[in-house]
């Protein structure tokens, strides 16, 4: 009997859908939809086709979003009311500029003619979990992780905490190998507010990462805290 259930248990995980996510509650596992197109060099580019019907993208709550359209739609402008972002694209898309998914919720937009939804979604995965800055505190007092900066090298002159390794989070695809000794092994991710850490979590999980915090409000408010900044 023990051979059977040991088996059975087995058999469910192995069925188990890879992007469900377990409260350890006792409640059925959430299962989160994918994101839509793609991560490349920290942004998640979302292609949308002339002509398409209704896209319906969904991102998640810290994600910088930039849009690959038709060259055959011009400059389209780009409207998300909900965000008060009103814009024309331009057509090369090296020069497309970006725009930071802060709040989850669904909301309507408009790419020239075509007219779609937008879902924000909180992200979550069995090795990520969300900190406060008390709660990074005593993370890093007690536990002692790597400390990961995803800022820019410019805003890392300008404070940082202390024992932190600066990988832009714009970098961190080509260089997460950089990270690999600690794969196994508790990192705590930061950035300013809390957004770019959030991406960087990902990137990292989706590489194999088991044990990712990310100190959610960032740099600011440990800062508005008054814990330790180093210069």
């Amino acid at each position: 009997m023990n051979k059977i259930y040991l088996l059975v248990v087995i058999a469910l995980l192995l069925l188990a859908p890879s992007g469900a996510y377990s409260d350890n509650t006792g409640n059925e596992p959430e299962i989160l939809p994918p994101a839509s197109g793609t991560l490349i060099n920290g942004y998640r580019i979302l292609s949308v086709k002339s002509g398409q019907q209704a896209p319906d993208l969904k991102v998640y709550r810290g994600d910088y979003i930039r849009f690959r359209f038709d060259p055959s739609m011009q400059e389209p402008v780009l409207s998300i009311p909900a965000f008060d972002i009103q814009k024309k694209l331009p057509s090369d898309f090296a020069e497309a500029p970006y725009f930071k998914m802060k709040t989850p919720g669904t909301y309507a937009f408009s790419l020239g003619e075509i007219q779609g939804s937008l879902t924000v979604i909180n992200y979550r995965a069995p090795s990520y979990r969300e900190l406060s800055a008390a709660d990074a505190a005593e993370l890093i007092k007690n536990e002692k992780p790597l400390i990961l900066d995803v800022r820019t090298p410019n805003e890392y002159k300008h404070g940082h905490l202390h024992r932190s390794i600066l990988i832009p989070v714009q970098e961190l695809q080509s260089r997460y190998k950089e990270l690999a000794v600690y794969k196994n092994q508790e990192i705590l991710i930061y950035c300013a507010t809390g957004n770019r850490s959030t991406v960087a979590a990902k990137i990292l999980i989706d590489r194999g990462f088991k044990h990712i915090a990310n100190m959610r409000g960032g740099i600011y408010d440990w800062s508005r805290r008054n814990y330790p900044v180093a210069r």
